[in-house]
């Protein structure tokens, strides 16, 4: 049975039909997710120095960790750096919206927070930021998942989870692992 040309054009009209309506409904999807649930890729395009990072306000040794800022926000600042996370140690409440910030000051690290969706690369001269609700509490695992020399195998860190009954900050607003009461 031959298929004129006419069927052929009319055939692929059809299907072109479709995969554009398949295409928008993707689109329409990916909008949806992105304005009405908030739900959108890690794009934080915010620069350090990574020369002059412990000098900065923001990361300097004495504001890494946790900390409740003035306006109620739970944050977590911590540094990569070969061959370990500072500091190795952090606390966050479950079930609250916490943001953890990171930078680099050496070579790049990638974060994964075991039993979490929590994974994130952390590029030097940027400030990877990562928004989350974590459900379960416990001492989770934070190792550095991408390869950055010859001590990589030893660099991780904890995450402490705690109840929110049990997060209490110091008078400064800070929350640490060493001062839990």
């Amino acid at each position: 049975m031959a298929i004129n040309e006419q069927a052929i054009i009319k055939s692929e009209l059809r299907w072109a039909a479709v995969v554009a309506c398949i295409v928008g409904i993707i689109l329409l999807a990916i909008l949806y997710a992105a304005i009405a649930m908030h739900v959108n890729p890690p794009s934080n395009r915010e620069y350090v120095d990574p020369k002059t990072l412990h000098l900065s306000a923001e990361f300097t040794e004495s504001n890494l960790g946790t900390r409740i800022d003035p306006d109620g926000r739970i944050v977590a600042r911590v540094i990569a750096t070969q061959f370990e996370f500072v500091p190795n140690c952090f606390v966050l409440p479950a079930n609250r919206d916490v943001t953890i910030r990171l930078t680099s000051p050496d070579v790049i690290h990638g974060i994964l927070v075991t039993g979490t969706n929590v994974n994130t690369m952390v590029i030097p001269g940027w400030v990877a930021q990562v928004h989350t609700v974590f459900t379960k509490t416990g001492d989770l695992l934070m190792p550095c998942h991408e390869f950055c020399g010859l001590g990589h195998s030893q660099m991780m860190a904890t995450v402490r989870v705690v109840p929110p009954e049990q997060f209490r900050p110091a008078p400064d607003g800070r929350v640490s692992c060493g001062n839990r009461r």
